[in-house]
């Protein structure tokens, strides 16, 4: 990819290889992205005139569209090169519409007719983005916050730490130690097959029931601080000696740790209720639906 960052006179044209690996993503979470990234630079209607292709323009607003449509390819250039990308991805683009308008490429009914399904798509962006998120304030954010925390009931989570060996009488030889007074953690590390787990004394920090294995976690959600298991527990990794270390209900996260994800919660409720409230006004006929199967057939679609 380090081509791609020379100047359009002298490299080998390796940034058409980054132009044609991008796709036309639907646009079914376009909402997520930034709403002042939808817009114009604010100095003028598409900011200023970076390059021209037969003199048609490429601005400002053209690489802040670019910058999102390219987002992922960006990750893999060095920072200080990105402009020059996709500076150069975009003419590339130019000269190909360029060619393909010669060849009189855009006069198929069948091409007009996609080009208003793009339109329709990028007019839901807008619409999704300036008449729907804007009015989604940190207000709404937090009343909704508070209502889903109000009809939280935290999980019971469980703090311990186990002893894994391949053998059950390896594992009552440690749990006679144990009840000798020997120290769990030591054991852990010095004995347990577990290697996420060993060096850490056999820690495996919190976890809600439902996480582990069904044997395991039946056995540990039983036992209080302080206890270990007096009989070895089999499970498909072996056989394993639990210590269960502190009892306690699930932290709830805190309003500003998932602002992001009320957001999306608030957003995907008011898009569905503005699309149900929208369908109800319009005037909609189905005029091909498939008898055997109650639904819209789709051209080439096998039945």
């Amino acid at each position: 990819m380090k081509s791609f960052a020379r100047s359009s006179r002298g490299n080998k044209r390796s940034s058409l290889g980054l132009f044609a690996s991008i796709s036309f993503a639907v646009l079914a979470a376009a909402w997520t992205l930034p709403a002042q990234a939808q817009n114009a630079p604010a100095n003028s209607p598409l900011g200023k005139v970076i390059a021209t292709v037969n003199g048609e323009e490429i601005t400002e607003f053209d690489l802040t569209l670019a910058e999102q449509d390219f987002a992922d390819q960006l990750r893999q250039i060095p920072l200080l090169q990105q402009r020059q990308a996709l500076l150069e991805a975009l003419i590339d683009l130019k000269v190909i519409k360029q060619a393909a308008e010669k060849d009189g490429l855009g006069q198929s009914e069948e091409f007009k007719h996609r080009l208003a399904f793009l339109r329709e798509r990028a007019l839901r962006t807008e619409y999704v983005t300036n008449s729907l998120a804007a009015k989604i304030t940190d207000d709404v954010l937090r009343k909704r916050y508070d209502q889903e925390v109000a009809n939280l009931t935290p999980d019971e989570q469980v703090k311990a730490s186990h002893i894994l060996v391949q053998t059950e009488e390896e594992a009552r030889a440690l749990i006679a130690q144990l009840k000798g007074g020997a120290d769990f953690a030591a054991l852990a590390k010095a004995k347990s097959q577990d290697p996420g787990t060993a060096q850490n004394g056999g820690d495996l920090g919190y976890f809600s029931k439902g996480t582990m294995v069904p044997e395991f976690d039946t056995v540990a959600f039983k036992l209080e601080p302080g206890q270990f298991t007096e009989q070895p527990v089999k499970t498909e990794f072996g056989w394993h000696i639990i210590k269960v270390v502190d009892r306690k209900k699930e932290d709830i996260p805190s309003f500003d740790e998932v602002k992001d994800d009320v957001r999306q919660m608030v957003l995907g409720d008011t898009y569905t209720s503005s699309v149900e409230t929208l369908r109800k006004a319009a005037q909609v006929k189905i005029l091909d639906v498939d008898p055997l199967q109650g639904a819209v057939p789709i051209p080439g679609q096998r039945r």
